[in-house]
């Protein structure tokens, strides 16, 4: 019973920030406090026209795709390599690449900001952002991608062998179509990741600002809090769709594999 109680304290501590989203986004008033002023579509409205908004969501796309494509076959290829037979350093060098996962974010992007700007000398860009975004999202790419390759039946590529292929065409005609379920996942949360990734963002960001530094900057005008949650509520509804997604494709993977499913992302 305890752990019960306990299990749905949890919830309602972590969702009710959430709920409140749409509740004052579709409010009337500028102010977020209750009671409520009325039912209003207005705020979604001004997220129609507003143009540095737009440039700040495209950067943001095109920042979330690249770093999810590089960061996906980055993946592959280390989980690839993880599945396969043991070389020397192994357990070390996956570890040493799963790092990124337990460090703070914000020494990170200090760390790249050092490096890119005093060592390199190169400018701030949307380059830069991928580069760091690749760097945090491989690690959970690699998460997932573990899971696809270590369920694969190693005699079937060793079928492929056999029967002439190369280990090139085998990987191609029978691995890679048994792991696409497990890369489209990689491939949608790291984009959801890179999406909303904020701390590296604003450090390396250059004259276009992602979204979430947009939305930061938004942050000093209390006129704008309701835009704010606007957009907050249809991030957090893209977010719910893409792990949706991802989880679908998981398990369709663990199906196709015949692997008994151990748990998810949702």
């Amino acid at each position: 019973m305890s752990l019960r109680i306990y299990a749905i304290a949890y919830l309602i501590f972590l969702y009710a920030p959430i709920a409140l989203l749409p509740l004052f986004a579709f409010n009337d008033g500028q102010v977020i406090a209750f009671p409520l002023q009325g039912f209003s579509t207005k705020w979604f409205a001004e997220l129609a026209t507003n143009t540095a908004l737009h440039t700040a969501v495209k950067n943001s796309l095109f920042i979330a795709a690249t770093s999810a494509i590089f960061a996906t076959l980055l993946g592959v290829c280390a989980a690839r390599a993880g599945a396969m037979a043991h070389f020397p350093g192994k357990s070390g060098i996956m570890g040493f690449i799963m790092l990124p996962l337990v460090l703070p974010e914000i020494i990170v992007a200090v760390s790249l900001l050092i490096v890119i700007r005093q060592i390199f000398g190169f400018d701030l860009s949307n380059w830069t952002i991928i580069a760091a975004h690749v760097l945090i999202c491989t690690p959970f790419s690699i998460a997932i991608l573990n899971g696809a390759f270590q369920n694969i039946d190693p005699a079937l590529e060793e079928a492929a062998l056999d029967l002439g292929e190369t280990r090139l065409n085998a990987f191609r005609l029978v691995i890679l179509p048994l792991v696409i379920p497990g890369i489209i996942s990689s491939l949608l949360i790291s984009f959801t990741i890179s999406l909303d990734e904020f701390i590296i963002a604003f450090f390396l960001t250059g004259s276009n600002p992602t979204m979430p530094v947009y939305i930061w900057g938004l942050l000093r005008f209390p006129a704008s809090i309701p835009v704010v949650m606007a957009l907050g509520t249809i991030l957090v509804a893209l977010s719910i769709i893409l792990l949706a997604i991802a989880e679908t494709f998981r398990r369709r993977g663990l199906a196709r594999t015949g692997t008994k499913d151990s748990g998810g992302f949702l």
